[in-house]
């Protein structure tokens, strides 16, 4: 304590007698002297911003004597500001994300690793080490950046109004409470001991072996979850499947939920919602998923009305990230060596928030291509909203 008083006393009476440059270049080199975490106190002693002490370690950096004192008028390198500002510019010249389209960026078909802007730099007669090369892209304002997911795709005509309609549809339904449940199927998982992502709490040195190669066992197959889960009851329920995740198997899901769970759980109930994504089983624009509907809306009584998420919103359905993200994390780094194994990871996941899970396995054999005439068609008594019929309509009994 009694060194950082000292050196704080220095500091204090030494900056004020420099100009900028100079300032900065000092407290940078108090800070080097210092070694690992010097940049830190230094900035803390001086009340100064780590910015400039990057900034002056740049200065250092690109400082050089002259090799003679003497030489011709108009002679002799760039004042030392100039050059610093020159390699500053063409630095961020090479690595702004502006100029990827310049066919003259040297970096415009390589990675931007700090030893490729070196070289860059290089050629353009700049001597500068990768490590101070990392300092000066730090006060420029840069650092390392991952890729974000946000680019949905084309606008969607009537996407915003289409989730306040679900929102809507939803809060309507459980008022009469009535159940809204979210569907969809979950990625296919390979059955056997193969490697599942994640990490768990093993024995030192001691992980769980898997085989190298995950090449499908063709005796055992895949699992392939269809997910209903009940928005207002924090519930779910699994069908786990080894056939196809065809409409027929989708619609089975949701009658074994509710036969199995929803039937007692609303006991007066007239109508069911379910939210869906726009494809796969489950699609829009599928006719046996309607067909498949029809016949479980006459063997319940009960009329089934539907809303899809609109194209490209399937990230928005709440079974994906209050159902399936959580079996995800419970089976983590779990090989699913049998049906039974997935099952129970399955029906075992909870959450602090009261999450259950009910969990079975579907032996059956569901065919895949199976053709919907018009006529099997015409028999549907599916009744269309005036906004959006495609995405929300109703199959009565």
């Amino acid at each position: 304590m009694t060194t950082d008083i000292k050196l704080a006393e220095k500091i204090n009476s030494f900056l004020p007698k420099l100009d900028e440059r100079l300032g900065r270049m000092y407290l940078a080199s108090e800070a080097l002297s210092l070694g690992r975490g010097g940049k830190q106190k230094i900035a803390k002693l001086a009340n100064v911003s780590r910015t400039r002490i990057d900034r002056g370690i740049a200065d250092i950096a690109i400082t050089k004597t002259d090799e003679k004192g003497i030489r011709k008028p108009g002679g002799g390198r760039k004042k030392k500001t100039e050059e610093a500002e020159s390699l500053l510019s063409t630095l961020e010249a090479i690595v702004n994300a502006h100029t990827r389209g310049d066919p003259m960026n040297p970096l415009l078909w390589t990675s931007k690793s700090l030893r490729h802007i070196e070289k860059a730099l290089k050629e353009k007669g700049f001597k500068v080490s990768y490590v101070t090369i990392g300092v000066l892209l730090k006060s420029l304002g840069y650092s390392l950046q991952a890729n974000r997911k946000t680019d949905e795709g084309a606008t969607i005509e009537d996407r915003n109004e289409q989730f306040e309609y679900i929102n809507t549809s939803a809060i309507s339904f459980m008022t009469d409470l009535c159940p809204v449940i979210s569907v969809d199927c979950k990625k296919k998982e390979l059955i056997g001991n193969f490697k599942n992502n994640g990490t768990e709490w093993e024995q030192e040195k001691n992980p769980t072996e898997v085989k190298v190669y995950d090449f499908i066992d063709k005796e055992l197959g895949k699992a392939i979850p269809y997910g209903v889960y009940d928005i207002a009851k924090n519930e779910g329920w699994v069908n786990v499947g080894i056939s196809s995740d065809t409409a027929e198997f989708a619609v089975n899901a949701i009658r074994t939920w509710w036969l199995e769970m929803g039937k007692e759980q609303y006991i007066n109930a007239s109508k069911i919602l379910i939210t869906a994504d726009g494809g796969g089983s489950n699609s829009s624009r599928g006719k046996l998923w309607k067909t498949e509907l029809q016949k479980l809306a006459t063997e319940t009584g009960i009329e089934i009305s539907v809303c899809h998420f609109p194209p490209g919103t399937s990230k928005w359905n709440k079974i994906e990230h209050r159902l399936f993200s959580f079996i995800s994390k419970n089976w983590r780094a779990k090989p699913l060596t049998s049906i039974e194994v997935v099952v129970n990871l399955i029906a075992n996941t909870t959450t602090e928030k009261g999450l259950k899970v009910m969990a079975r396995e579907d032996r059956k054999e569901y065919l895949k291509g199976i053709k919907i005439t018009t006529e099997e068609m015409e028999t549907v008594k599916i009744k269309r909203n005036d906004f959006r019929g495609e995405w929300n309509y109703t199959i009565i009994p």
